[in-house]
């Protein structure tokens, strides 16, 4: 199985052995790395995460004689895992056929243990913490705290991008609002929406107004705006989908319509036209 081929197509539409294929590549270390790293990435998708998976990338996780990259890349994957995971956790309906109870447990426990290595290299650690957020526990406010406190930037833009997912952060979300570093300042917009911070809207409503902001941060913040002063974001966004940018207008609808906003609000039939035609 060609995996390029994988990448470039939906995952809804991979073939039914996909799942068997990567976990055989993930297995074999003598298969090329570039297949294995990118077998380590794909990995994480819904439609093919199984416990056989999580096995295998659990093992390239705490192999200290794999890279760096895939281990972080293992990593990352594991936190999809566990994301997918936690959205059914505690449903009757929950479907251990795709992870069982055993591997989310395995997969939490791993990761607290490893980030707690000191040996284990930084970039590993990092995703590491990442990926554990996703189920959050405890330990997590103690780790961000510590992370964001560090003057190690990598370590900084962690805490920020864990600070989405772990509430209790907001004075810190604000801060990293005013970072040079563009990383950060995409994230914290991100942690801003999430958390629906109210103090946060000047600085988003900032971006969505710019004449020419840069297109991700546009993005996180046309996201976010809804979380947090859904009635005054509405109609900045419903100016948005007049962009010449497909990806903006795609954004800014998606957003009214997670919000459930009413488009028609504040504007007259001939404009409604204008927009929506």
């Amino acid at each position: 199985m060609d995996l390029k081929i994988l990448k470039d197509i939906p995952p809804w539409e991979w073939p039914n052995e996909a799942d068997t294929e990567l976990e055989g590549i993930l297995h074999d270390k003598g298969a090329d790395s570039s297949d294995r790293l990118l077998a380590a990435e794909l990995a994480g998708e819904l439609t093919v995460i199984r416990d056989g998976l999580i096995d295998e990338l659990l093992s390239i996780l705490h192999d200290g004689n794999e890279s760096e990259q895939i281990r972080a890349t293992a990593a990352t994957s594991l936190g999809c895992a566990l994301e997918y995971a936690d959205e059914d956790l505690y449903d009757d309906d929950f479907d251990d056929e795709m992870i069982s109870y055993e591997s989310v447990t395995k997969i939490r426990e791993s990761l607290r243990r490893l980030y707690r290595d000191a040996a284990v290299p930084k970039l590993v650690r990092r995703r590491i913490l990442e990926a554990s957020v996703h189920v959050p526990q405890d330990w997590h406010r103690d780790a961000i705290r510590a992370s964001y406190l560090s003057a190690d930037e990598d370590w900084r833009l962690t805490a920020v991008f864990c600070m989405q997912l772990v509430p209790g952060f907001e004075t810190q979300i604000l801060e990293a609002l005013d970072s040079k570093n563009p990383y950060i300042h995409y994230h914290a917009v991100c942690a801003a929406g999430n958390c629906g911070l109210d103090e946060a809207w000047p600085h988003i409503s900032a971006i969505l107004t710019a004449s020419q902001p840069d297109k991700d941060l546009l993005i996180a913040a046309i996201e976010a705006a809804p979380n947090i002063r859904p009635e005054e974001a509405a109609e900045i966004l419903l100016e948005l989908t007049g962009s010449e940018d497909e990806d903006i207008v795609e954004a800014a609808y998606e957003a009214m319509s997670m919000a459930d906003m009413d488009w028609d609000e504040g504007y007259d039939d001939e404009e409604d036209d204008e927009i929506f035609h």
